[in-house]
């Protein structure tokens, strides 16, 4: 009888990864959860200070790069600089965003283009210069951090780019999925709920009213915490979802079964 490796299936030992917006809440997480896996991470944000923190209370195999997603050539030369190390990247973790609570009438249009920027424009031009090696080796995993604001309305929250942004990054990674499908590299989404971030931490989190909200609408009946991303982010990383392409995987309390 076929002897079973089931804790090999989530194995990264030996594998490079890339993190975007790493320096704080679920993207260094991520990185974390990662490296423990076995991964090389490479990390990437504006805060260098503290990429390096990271790597220091961690070993080398956290590489920090400073990188401003706005910026095309910044976000051109992090590709560069992760596909050097191995020739190629086998895991991408688009997880950089910016958001706002701005109601739709009195948003400024230079807000707007700037999440769109960072949430969408960015989340293709990497994915596109990590995917070209990963194409000619025919095999990668390229995970986008959409949001269940991707697939649902946040109002009565006030977050028109965000959700637009958002929703864009859910087809995206569909169309990114189909297109790549039969060139080995599989495009997945993991669509949070309510998760403690920066972006979270004051307006929602600091705040009772919005998690009585939270309480009150999501079937489970509270938030998430951190670690129950762990696991749907291993599974779409490594090997255990290697027949999994374009799909979202929605890890949000049943927030999106209403």
């Amino acid at each position: 009888m076929e002897e079973l490796d089931v804790a090999g299936l989530f194995s990264l030992e030996g594998r490079v990864a890339v993190v975007t917006g790493a320096s704080s809440g679920l993207g260094h997480r991520f990185a974390r959860v990662l490296h423990a896996a076995g991964a090389t991470v490479v990390v990437a944000a504006r805060r260098l200070d503290r990429l390096e923190a990271l790597r220091d209370g961690l070993d080398d195999r956290i590489v920090p790069v400073a990188c401003d997603m706005g910026d095309d050539d910044q976000v051109i030369a992090l590709a560069e600089q992760a596909n050097s190390i191995r020739g190629s990247v086998d895991v991408l973790v688009n997880n950089a965003g910016v958001g706002g609570d701005t109601a739709a009438e009195k948003f400024e249009m230079d807000d707007w283009r700037w999440q769109m920027r960072v949430n969408i424009d960015s989340l293709f031009l990497l994915s596109q210069q990590i995917a070209i090696p990963m194409i000619e080796r025919g095999k990668g995993s390229i995970i986008n951090i959409s949001s269940i604001l991707g697939l649902v309305a946040a109002a009565p929250i006030k977050q028109a780019a965000y959700t637009a942004s958002k929703g864009a990054v859910v087809n995206l990674t569909r169309q990114l999925g189909a297109e790549w499908g039969r060139k080995g590299v599989r495009v997945n989404s993991i669509a949070p709920g309510w998760f403690m971030s920066e972006m979270t931490a004051e307006d929602m989190f600091g705040d009772e009213s919005s998690m009585a909200f939270i309480r009150r609408n999501a079937p489970m009946g509270r938030a998430g915490e951190e670690h129950e991303l762990d696991g749907a982010l291993l599974f779409l990383a490594s090997d255990a979802s290697t027949y999994v392409t374009g799909q979202i995987l929605a890890v949000d309390g049943g927030w999106t079964a209403r």
